[in-house]
């Protein structure tokens, strides 16, 4: 490992990681923070994603020898105290570990679903804007083994900071992609020989009695309004039953359950 001790929360080699919070609303321009042990092997684990450097806080170094000995030989890894750390990011970083994670090049919704296997099960996120839910939608995706999420472009990021941290590392993980026109979408679908179940409380079939396909899409909207009533008017609409009057569940238990129900 290429350890390097950083004394001043000013010098450039950290550069990328100063004012985190700040950063994460403007955006990094190609770059994502990973935060955490159980993130950064993932990051080094599931090898979808590039890393340009760690920060490490000096007392968690001898807890993550096997973390990162899964890095590149070369991976830059800053070691700082808890003070430093916390100057450098503009807040007390507790966790005291991260990492500067690259994008690369973006992948197309077209070329992710050419790679699918035949019997794919697969979600589709129209209008999630809350990270929270967009990282515990990704933690189910994965779990339950989704072989890949698509996006709106209404959908927040996946790989912004919190999602990440939400999904356990599973946005690292699981193969995403994003599509501009819905409608566009669920056609391509529908020639590749998809199902395609869109959830909502009005549902016409209880999930129970929904019979899975070889190749399977489930949609998901936002909480509150949901899936566009347009949507729901092309697709089969499924629906979680649940006890009288009370007809809703947050959007990422609803992911679980139907994950989990056509799973294999």
């Amino acid at each position: 490992m290429d350890l390097i001790r950083i004394d001043d929360p000013g010098d450039p080699r950290v550069a990328a990681y100063l004012d985190i919070r700040e950063r994460d609303l403007v955006g990094r321009h190609g770059r994502f923070v990973a935060e955490g042990k159980v993130v950064l092997d993932l990051l080094f684990s599931a090898g979808r994603f590039g890393a340009e450097s760690v920060l490490v806080l000096e007392n968690r170094l001898a807890g993550l020898d096997s973390t990162l000995r899964k890095a590149p030989a070369d991976l830059p890894v800053y070691v700082a105290t808890g003070e430093i750390i916390d100057r450098i990011a503009g807040f007390h970083m507790h966790r005291g570990i991260l990492a500067i994670g690259s994008r690369g090049q973006v992948q197309s919704a077209e070329a992710l679903l050419d790679s699918l296997p035949a019997g794919a099960l697969i979600v589709v996120l129209v209008g999630i804007a809350n990270h929270d839910n967009m990282g515990a939608i990704f933690r189910n995706a994965a779990a339950f083994g989704a072989d890949a999420v698509f996006m709106d472009a209404t959908c927040c990021d996946p790989l912004y900071r919190k999602a990440i941290r939400v999904s356990v590392g599973a946005a690292l993980k699981v193969p995403f992609a994003s599509f501009d026109d819905t409608a566009t979408f669920t056609a391509l679908l529908d020639r590749l020989g998809f199902g395609q179940f869109a959830l909502s409380p009005r549902g016409e079939t209880d999930i129970r009695d929904a019979p899975r396909t070889a190749r399977l899409a489930l949609y998901l909207g936002t909480e509150g309004e949901g899936l566009p009533a347009g949507l729901l008017s092309r697709l089969r609409t499924v629906r979680i039953a649940m006890a009288q009057g009370f007809d809703s569940l947050n959007v990422a238990a609803a992911s679980a359950i139907a994950l989990h129900h056509f799973s294999r």
